[in-house]
C-alpha cells in the first residue's frame, strides 16, 4: 500500500496587533511631537514663574482673594493649590487642546490616518489609542505642573502646615497626600475637555479649529458662570468643575463635590467621545 500524502499544514494568520500595541505607537508618535513639549514646558514653566513672582515681590502680599492664596508665603503646599485655581480658565483647557485637538486632525493634513485606517488593526482600536496617549499626555502635564509647584514652593518657603479651608493645620505628609488627591479631582474635568478637543479634532479636521474651538468653548463656560441671570446652570457648567477638588481640603472630607463633578464631567465628556468614535469609524479616507 502506498503511504497517503499528509495534508499541507495551513498558513497562520498574521496576528493582528492589539489595542496596547497601537497605543504605544501613539505614544512614540506623541513623544516625536513639538507641541507634546510645548505643552509640558507650559507646565514646567508657569508654576516656576509663579514661585519667582511671589519671592520677588517685596510686598509680601498673596492673591488673598481664592482658596489658599493668603499661605503662599507661609508654606510651599499652598502654591500649587493655587496654581490650580488660576491655570483653570486658559491654561489648562490649552495645554490639553494642543495635543487632544491635534492627534487626529494631523494625521488628515498629512495624509497619513488613510495609511493608518488600511492596516490591520479596527479603527475603534485606533481611535481607543489616540484617546488613551491623549488622556496620558493629559495625566503627565497636570503632574508636571503639581509637582514643580510643590517642590519649587517646598524649596522657598518651606513645607510647614497648611491650614485647610475648614481651619484645621494640616501637617506636610497629610498635605502632599492631600495635594496628589486633589489633582486627581481636578483630572476629571481636564479629561472631559480632552474629549471635547478630540472630538473637534475629528469633526474639523483642522488642528488649530480644534484648539480654538476647545479654548472659546471653555472661555464661554466662563462667561456663562459670572452671568447672575445664568445662576442657576452654574454647578452644571464644566468650568465649575474645576474647584471640586477643594472639598478634599476639608475637615471632614466633603465628599460631595467631588462625585457631583464626575458626573457632570461625565455629562460632557462621555458624549463628546462616543460622537468622535462615531465619526471616526464612519470616516472615508478613500479620498486622502
Amino acid at each position: 500500500m502506498s503511504a497517503r500524502a499528509l495534508p499541507a499544514p495551513r498558513a497562520r494568520a498574521p496576528r493582528r496587533p492589539g489595542t496596547g500595541t497601537v497605543y504605544r505607537w501613539e505614544i512614540r508618535k506623541l513623544i516625536a511631537q513639538k507641541r507634546t513639549y510645548i505643552g509640558l514646558g507650559a507646565a514646567l514653566v508657569v508654576p516656576l514663574i509663579f514661585v519667582l513672582g511671589l519671592a520677588l515681590d517685596g510686598g509680601g502680599g498673596g492673591p488673598e482673594e481664592v482658596a489658599f492664596g493668603r499661605y503662599v508665603r507661609q508654606t510651599g503646599l499652598a502654591i500649587p493649590l493655587v496654581g490650580l485655581i488660576f491655570s483653570s480658565v486658559w491654561l489648562f483647557p490649552l495645554i490639553t487642546a494642543l495635543v487632544a485637538g491635534d492627534i487626529i486632525a494631523t494625521e488628515d493634513n498629512h495624509g497619513t490616518l488613510k495609511t493608518i485606517l488600511t492596516r490591520s488593526v479596527e479603527r475603534s482600536q485606533v481611535f481607543a489609542a489616540k484617546a488613551l496617549a491623549t488622556f496620558t499626555y493629559t495625566f503627565l502635564a497636570l503632574a508636571v505642573f503639581v509637582a514643580t509647584g510643590l517642590v519649587a514652593g517646598g524649596l522657598v518657603w518651606g513645607f510647614d502646615p497648611l491650614v485647610s479651608l475648614s481651619g484645621t493645620p494640616i501637617p506636610a505628609g497629610r498635605g502632599i497626600l492631600l495635594i496628589g488627591a486633589s489633582a486627581l479631582a481636578y483630572l476629571i474635568p481636564m479629561l472631559a475637555v480632552a474629549a471635547i478637543a478630540l472630538l473637534l479634532s475629528t469633526v474639523t479636521r483642522n488642528s488649530a479649529a480644534a484648539v480654538v474651538g476647545t479654548l472659546m468653548f471653555s472661555l464661554i463656560l466662563q462667561v456663562f458662570g459670572v452671568i447672575s441671570a445664568l445662576d442657576s446652570l452654574q454647578p452644571y457648567l464644566l468650568s465649575d468643575q474645576f474647584d471640586a477638588w477643594q472639598g478634599l481640603l476639608r475637615d471632614p472630607v466633603d465628599w460631595a463635590p467631588i462625585v457631583h463633578s464626575a458626573w457632570v464631567s461625565a455629562l460632557y465628556g462621555v458624549p463628546a467621545a462616543a460622537a468622535a468614535l462615531t465619526v471616526f469609524v464612519r470616516r472615508d479616507v478613500a479620498g486622502g
